[in-house]
């Protein structure tokens, strides 16, 4: 068991780079953090390395590797000297205020549980983490959560061969491995370039980028590029590479249609208006035996929601937690970083991460901060709103599907269910979930809540997406629940330890 002496002077969930700048950034103002995450090492899906062994020597995936090292190297010694303990491989699935006052609680306590029943393999500088329920407690309390893969739902998009563009490029990164030799990319947003980059780079043969959108929104906003040249820079280098490997970028155009038996062979590309409908005669098949989509990301919010954190609607329709300059949300001691914030990209996230710890310390010390971080922090937001602009998934888009199409994967419900639970008055993700079981599987909607809310309100295939407020934040077995109420874990003047690195 883990001890008992108390609370953490800052429990950080999520140790991507918002998580991981955090929590470094706060151990150097003196903080004593507690940071969780579900992974088994520190950061994110950007940072995301291969497993020891697995990956073959030299396998070239674009992510900054030296970035990376800095910040794990700068964690490494604060877990070393007792200021960080790294608790890896657990899902925080309740977090609750209490101890002081209704406005500004005394602390907060967090409830987590093993990843899965397999528990990680130990190292010498971390044993493998006991199973069941542990609790957590801090004085204050960082939101570094992340976002998922935004899939949008298309006539054979079950098919074996067909993975998320993100997926793609994690796996990638994990092990080395491809999910096919000649793979059509397709979706919207700034990830597709990298992501078929990084695929062309390990030996695979990239018939066609397919962007949704038209990479022309970018022109009608010269300031906030001006003001960014560093995003300029990097998108005239993707563009580089695109030529480089020989992939040509098709704008305007989905997949809406993928085709096979056992695995995907072909998909059918058709040419979108600006509204997203496709246009009838420009339909194109392509052979492959992979494809990789996917539209954008959406914040990760369960733990936000059940906090009751006040939100707003990103420009792509997505909810992100509202947060002041200096990353505080609406509730006394919760702060918020990164992608649940809104979506734009690492170099946002470890701005907003430190900028968040900076503001944690001040409050804990009793001392104001600077503007000059704030400044750089609002001009990469500017340009992450954007980007969301750009990128929005039009309204006409749920025309791709059909009656047989399946929406919702883990319950196998279909585009048809839908249709007839809004004749019956299902006008919200809610009513539908009620009435077809869509989202209440093992994901519990991260697939398929984008689609349900747009079929849900009638087709409207820009609708905003509204969470949905849960008691829990992942799946909890009932023993999990039953033993709820574990030893506390050690805190300030805990052993050093407790990192996977």
């Amino acid at each position: 068991m883990i001890g008992t002496t108390g609370p953490y002077d800052l429990a950080v969930i999520g140790a991507g780079p918002a998580g991981l700048a955090a929590a470094v950034t706060a151990a150097d103002s003196g903080l004593c953090v507690a940071l969780i995450d579900a992974s088994e090492r520190p950061g994110g899906q950007y940072f995301r390395h291969a497993a020891p062994g697995l990956a073959p020597q030299g396998t070239p995936v674009r992510h900054k590797r030296a970035t990376f090292a800095a910040w794990s190297a700068r964690l490494a010694a604060h877990v070393r000297g007792g200021r960080i303990t790294h608790l890896p491989r657990r899902h925080v699935w309740t977090a609750e205020g209490g101890g002081g006052q209704a406005a500004v609680p005394e602390r907060w306590t967090l409830r987590h549980v093993p990843v899965d029943s397999a528990p990680a393999a130990p190292t010498p500088a971390a044993p493998a983490p006991a199973d069941g329920t542990r609790v957590t407690t801090a004085r204050f309390l960082l939101l570094a959560t992340g976002a998922y893969e935004r899939q949008l739902p298309f006539p054979g998009w079950t098919l074996p061969g067909v993975v998320a563009a993100g997926g793609a490029q994690a796996i990638l990164k994990d092990s080395g491995a491809l999910p096919g030799r000649r793979i059509v990319v397709a979706g919207s947003g700034p990830l597709l370039p990298a992501v078929a980059v990084s695929l062309a780079e390990a030996g695979a043969d990239i018939p066609v980028l397919a962007e949704a959108a038209s990479y022309t929104g970018y022109a009608f906003r010269p300031g906030v590029l001006a003001r960014n040249p560093a995003k300029a820079v990097e998108g005239a280098r993707l563009a580089a590479d695109l030529l480089r490997f020989r992939i040509r970028p098709r704008t305007r155009s989905a997949v809406v249609r993928a085709h096979g038996t056992d695995r995907v062979e072909a998909v059918t590309l058709a040419t979108l208006d600006r509204d997203w409908r496709p246009v009838a005669g420009t339909e194109v098949r392509i052979a492959c035996d992979a494809l990789a989509v996917g539209h954008g990301l959406v914040p990760q919010l369960e733990l936000a929601v059940a906090l009751g954190c006040a939100l707003r609607t990103a420009p792509d329709g997505t909810p992100a937690v509202e947060v002041d300059d200096q990353q505080r949300t609406d509730i006394a001691g919760l702060w918020a970083a990164g992608e649940p914030t809104g979506v734009g990209g690492v170099e946002l996230a470890l701005l907003e991460g430190r900028s968040a710890a900076r503001s944690v310390a001040a409050a804990f010390h009793g001392s104001e901060r600077g503007a000059r971080a704030r400044a750089a922090t609002a001009r990469r937001r500017r340009f992450a709103d954007l980007m969301a602009t750009v990128h929005r998934p039009g309204a006409h888009w749920p025309q791709w599907v059909t009656e047989d199409t399946e929406v919702c994967r883990c319950e196998e419900v279909t585009a048809h269910d839908l249709c007839q639970a809004h004749e019956l008055g299902a006008r919200d993700v809610r009513s539908a979930k009620l009435l077809t079981r869509a989202g209440m599987g093992w994901c519990q909607g991260r697939l398929c809540e984008t689609a349900v809310t747009c079929l849900a309100a009638g087709g409207d295939g820009s609708a905003p997406l509204v969470p949905a407020r849960r008691p829990l934040s992942c799946p909890v077995s009932l023993q999990d629940l039953a033993d709820s109420a574990p030893a506390v874990d050690a805190g300030p003047t805990a052993t050093p330890g407790a990192s996977a690195l």
